[in-house]
């Protein structure tokens, strides 16, 4: 018995550094084509005339759509910010989805809100609405009442009340800097194919928000969310920008996307039975592109910021990850006849099986992969000096990549310009390595579980709210959301 269990410890030893090789080698592909990109972005930002874009009254208008659900500390300053965006015309639709707290009261007295009719202009099936407000002062701001449904039920009820062509798709604790519609625009009027174009998203935990703005970008002193920052910079500026670049961009963050609104009507809406409805929209809509032999261009551009509150404690950050994890799962398991087929070109045949192989069941490996090291050590398969050797090089790597999107970060865009947020940056991407990371592996391929005892849905997470200087709590240093998670 003993003779099978080492030869089946070695097996999966050899596995793992085979495994881990390949991922390894994919993520360096995937930073280096990401460092490229951002460079020639940089280069090209002189050229491009978002200015004439966010004035011009021949730029395609946008409806910004915000579901929010129990959002009463953040929802006032939220839409203040919204209205803040530089752009010509808009319309900032606030879907209020049977909101227990005084979400729909701060609404009401901060925008004197009043009744009005308002025809749908799609047929997506939604929860019923109870009213639609508009704000006397500033037609602008757009409430929609409805009973609770979930985040992708308000989607799709602010697809059907929206007016313009172009909808924006964030969530309800986000902000926006001022210019980045425009710069989103831009990139439907370049390359009229494009059909979704995502932006980064930021987290603003730690800095100073006044009457809806940012004034002044800070680090948090809460290490848990300084870890969550590296985490965004690596998934964006060191996964999604690349695989961007690849034409194989499966994942546009439900805090921050822009999409064309017909496209969307045409695939349906948003899937109201998946708690991944953002990411599980982009892989439909690739489905149905290339179905139909249509063009379909979804994009990430690494400028356009949207800010939004991290969690601040362990147990809303797992809840969090787990909710992302499943999604993952659903999307992969419904679109499942997609892959390895070329009619679906390189999103069948390479991005399919890469999110299959390392992010479906990535999490699940490392765990296991961690019980077998420590069963290994005790049995006297493999020595204390390599395991330390291994965990030496696999920390050194990984911090290695955290620090190259660092430095992107700082040579592009410079959002943390103060020396001790760099500081705090390099030991966030640091301690991480250190039972944060095997912590997040752990929730993920725990995801599992949860999909078969229960499918929960849309979720709650406690805000802190806007503010200037919010504090953030101190957690204990307790892993990163790949470029497939945020």
């Amino acid at each position: 018995m003993t003779h099978w269990l080492i030869e089946a410890l070695v097996a999966f030893n050899v596995f793992m550094l085979v495994y881990l090789a390949v991922l390894d080698t994919v993520y360096t592909g995937l930073v280096l084509i990401g460092w490229r990109a951002v460079e020639g972005y940089v280069r090209r930002r002189p050229l491009r005339d978002y200015a004439t874009v966010a004035t011009s009254e021949l730029s395609m208008p946008v409806s910004i759509l915000s579901p929010a659900y129990n959002e009463e500390a953040v929802i006032v300053p939220s839409v203040r910010s919204l209205l803040e965006s530089q752009f010509v015309e808009l319309e900032v639709v606030i879907i209020n989805d049977g909101s227990t707290d005084g979400t729909l009261a701060a609404l009401q007295r901060e925008f004197d809100l009043v009744k009005v009719e308002r025809i749908p202009r799609a047929n997506l099936p939604t929860k019923p609405v109870r009213g639609v407000y508009i704000c006397p002062h500033d037609p602008r701001v757009v409430v929609i009442d409805k009973e609770n449904g979930g985040k992708a039920d308000s989607l799709n009820a602010g697809i059907r009340y929206a007016v313009y062509p172009l909808f924006c798709a964030i969530d309800a604790d986000t902000m926006l800097d001022p210019g980045a519609l425009s710069r989103l625009v831009w990139e439907f009027q370049a390359s009229p194919e494009t059909v979704a174009a995502g932006g980064i998203v930021r987290v603003i935990n730690g800095s100073d928000v006044r009457d809806g703005k940012l004034v002044e970008v800070k680090m948090p002193r809460g290490l848990l969310v300084n870890m969550q920052i590296v985490e965004y910079l690596r998934a964006f500026l060191g996964g999604r920008i690349a695989w961007s670049r690849l034409g194989m961009l499966l994942i546009i963050s439900g805090a921050f996307g822009l999409f064309r609104r017909d496209v969307v009507v045409e695939a349906g809406g948003y899937d109201t039975t998946t708690v991944g409805e953002d990411a599980e929209l982009i892989l439909r809509l690739h489905r149905l592109r290339r179905e139909q032999r249509k063009p379909c261009r979804i994009t990430f551009f690494p400028d356009p910021i949207c800010w939004t509150e991290a969690p601040s404690s362990l147990r809303v950050l797992t809840r969090q990850r787990d909710r992302w994890q499943r999604g993952l799962i659903e999307m992969l398991l419904r679109h499942r006849r997609m892959l390895l087929r070329p009619r679906y070109g390189v999103v069948g045949m390479l991005a399919l099986p890469y999110f299959v192989i390392f992010e479906l069941l990535g999490p699940a490996i490392e765990v296991v992969g961690y019980v077998s090291i420590a069963v290994s050590l005790a049995l006297g398969v493999i020595s204390p000096t390599f395991v330390l050797v291994f965990l030496a090089l696999s920390v050194c790597y990984g911090m290695a990549l955290s620090f190259c999107v660092v430095l992107m970060e700082e040579r592009a865009f410079r959002r943390y310009p103060d020396w001790r947020c760099l500081r705090r940056l390099v030991l966030a991407a640091l301690v991480e390595n250190f039972g944060y990371r095997q912590l997040m592996a752990l929730v993920r391929a725990r995801a599992w579980w949860t999909i078969l005892r229960r499918g929960d849905g849309w979720g709650e997470m406690t805000r802190v709210g806007f503010g200037p200087t919010a504090p953030t709590p101190e957690v204990d240093p307790v892993a990163t959301p790949s470029s497939a998670s945020v």
